[in-house]
């Protein structure tokens, strides 16, 4: 491989947030956003006077949610016509429609025009904001990075991942397995003898466990099995519909199509989701959610787990094969 000048970066582009690091001072630094956050939303957003990545893309969602690309991952390196593709349009607010080639194609409006992405493209957008995050820390331009990808992507999704990296600018050296950047970061490689090591690796989106063994800085992907189609989002999902259901049960109102109030909702459930991390129980609060009625309620760390559990089974699956 020939020799890189100037600084390279990794990047992990992940289903909902993303993040970047840097080698620096033998050791790896993720690098905090303009917001001091060292994760990145994976949101892009449109809107009549400009176009916004990240954090401020994901606060505007619930007024502009139709032209607010998240998730691209999901499409990227399939085509139109895939199950999963057709499956994931199902829970999304915004449009995807079928471009050349069978490639599905984002449409939204921005400055008052209809324009279509192409998923790398969108995916582009976010690695561009990756780079520029880097470069305000570094103080210098960045030309080269190594982007991560979930163990069971195909090649036609390891390219198309690679395609957005060259869109933003970026020359990427590598693309490697997240379960092997995550071994890697463990600082895995640095004992002596053989050993065989299981990552779980569970995303927002989707979720990967993989056995490798490392023998003198070698890694080698011995067995890989995951979920494409399962994740934190999906947690999530359970809990809108568990608080749609009681908003219909209390005030007789359905909320399933506006789109704003459901994703208030979402981003509550989000919060409450984390919350039941730390503590038994969390309160959601959410000020005229509808047609003008506050809503305010409590979901324990048990009934989350309760309306997870055939989740929480599908990702034991994959290690106790």
């Amino acid at each position: 491989m020939a020799t890189v000048t100037g600084e390279s970066i990794g990047i992990d582009l992940g289903t909902t947030y993303s993040c970047v690091g840097v080698w620096q001072n033998d050791r790896v630094e993720i690098i905090a956003n303009d917001q001091g956050n060292r994760t990145t939303p994976s949101y892009v957003a449109f809107t009549e006077t400009e176009r916004l990545i990240g954090d401020s893309a994901k606060n505007q969602v619930a007024m502009n949610a139709s032209n607010t690309v998240f998730d691209a991952k999901r499409f990227i390196g399939r085509k139109f016509d895939d199950p999963a593709t057709q499956e994931d349009m199902k829970h999304l607010p915004f449009t995807v429609i079928s471009g050349k080639g069978g490639k599905p194609m984002i449409q939204v409006q921005f400055k008052g025009e209809a324009k279509q992405f192409a998923p790398e493209e969108i995916s582009s957008m976010v690695l561009v904001k990756m780079k520029e995050i880097a470069e305000a820390y570094l103080g210098k331009d960045v030309k080269h990075a190594v982007i991560t990808v979930p163990a069971y992507f195909n090649d036609s999704q390891r390219q198309a991942t690679k395609d957005a990296g060259a869109i933003a600018g970026l020359n990427v050296l590598r693309i490697i397995n997240e379960p092997t950047a995550a071994a890697i970061a463990y600082g895995l490689d640095k004992k002596g003898r053989e050993k065989n090591v299981l990552i779980f690796d569970l995303g927002g989106g989707t979720f990967d466990v993989s056995l490798l063994s490392i023998e003198e800085g070698i890694f080698e992907v011995k067995a890989t099995a995951g979920d494409t189609h399962l994740g934190g989002e999906d947690f999530d999902n359970r809990l809108v519909d568990h608080f749609m259901a009681e908003f219909k049960r209390k005030f007789r109102k359905d909320i399933r199509d506006n789109q704003r109030a459901l994703r208030r909702l979402r981003t509550a459930c989000e919060r409450a989701k984390r919350s039941l991390s730390s503590s038994t129980q969390a309160h959601i609060e959410i000020d005229s959610l509808f047609e003008g009625i506050d809503f305010n309620s409590t979901i324990t760390r048990a009934r989350f787990e309760d309306l997870n559990m055939d989740y929480f089974r599908r990702c034991m699956e994959p290690v106790a094969k």
